[in-house]
């Protein structure tokens, strides 16, 4: 059946993906954002509303009267932000989808493989904190009037832009001149990496789906390399051959803090997921593009686009020190 969908968001490296995905199974897609982005251009049988989603105001106007099956938010990070949706939405929306994160989960995980029943508790990062606040308030939503919520964590969900080392670009270049690449730990983690089309399936597959409404999913694929490969393969994608020089996430950490709360909230830790859940609402949900594939899909879109090739000086500089 053909759902009325309204992404809030809908052009970003998740995003995209899914607009694509619901377009194909022949939804009704509206796109509602700033309407900037050249990236990833929306298709042609999306419909357009122009709107700031941090100004409440603005969405209401764009979105006047309309009622619709889902609403797909991408862009809420904070409490507030929900609450802005649900203030606008509740009583004209059959279904709800928040995009959260799998860093919400514990962290460090103290087993694996992650379930939706692993606890959720970042104490290293913020950003993580705040989307266990949001998943809060849709769950009170849920439960005290029957707002139609569903919490959807994806890990780290990759397309040909996006870079996954710390380093982004900066690391690609360090490899192509010979320099050393930092890794962080010594490499053997297994890192759970998704390819956006993949996570699309598994997403598209919950938009509409009754059974859905009211509780909460990752959608994250079964695709675990080491840190080790996934430099690995992106060094065989560039063409080199890298030498990865390992250093602890704490010493990372105090060396460039920016990365301190992605590494050590996140990345420093292995990350395996059960993805029976969502396959069994979805079964046509499964990984089918491996990093490997990924990591030359990436490079040779850099390659492609001298603009995204940015080196980080000050990053750079960090790196140097570490292996100096």
């Amino acid at each position: 059946m053909t759902k009325s969908i309204l992404f809030l968001g809908g052009t970003g490296v998740i995003s995209a993906a899914s607009v694509s995905r619901a377009i194909e199974l022949g939804h009704d897609v509206t796109v509602l954002n700033r309407g900037e982005s050249r990236v990833r251009p929306l298709p042609d049988a999306v419909r357009r509303l122009t709107a700031d989603l941090r100004d409440p105001a603005s969405v209401r106007e764009a979105v006047g009267d309309a009622e619709f099956d889902v609403v797909a938010e991408f862009l809420a990070f904070t409490p507030e932000h929900v609450q802005a949706d649900v203030d606008l939405f509740e009583g004209r929306v059959g279904q709800y989808v928040f995009i959260s994160s799998a860093s919400a989960y514990q962290t460090p995980p103290s087993r694996l493989p992650v379930t939706e029943s692993t606890p959720l508790r970042n104490p290293f990062w913020q950003y993580s904190r705040d989307k266990i606040a949001c998943e809060d308030l849709l769950v009170g939503a849920y439960r005290d009037r029957g707002f139609p919520a569903t919490i959807v964590r994806p890990s780290h969900t990759y397309d040909r832009t996006l870079l996954p080392t710390s380093g982004g670009w900066t690391d690609i270049a360090r490899m192509r001149v010979g320099k050393p690449v930092i890794v962080h730990g010594d490499g053997t983690s297994l890192w759970t990496i998704t390819h956006t089309r993949d996570f699309a399936v598994g997403f598209a597959g919950l938009l509409g789906n009754p059974y859905a409404v009211g509780d909460t999913f990752h959608i994250t694929g079964d695709h675990a390399p080491t840190w080790n490969q996934i430099y690995g393969w992106l060094g065989e994608a560039a063409g080199v051959e890298p030498v990865l020089a390992h250093v602890s996430s704490e010493t990372i950490a105090a060396a460039h803090p920016e990365l301190g709360p992605g590494l050590i909230g996140d990345k420093a830790h292995s990350m395996v997921f059960d993805n029976s859940k969502v396959k069994a609402l979805v079964p046509e949900f499964a990984t089918t593009v491996p990093f490997w594939e990924g990591a030359a899909e990436m490079i040779a879109w850099h390659d492609a686009h001298p603009e995204s090739q940015v080196v980080d000086a000050e990053l750079d500089a960090a790196f140097d020190r570490l292996v100096g």
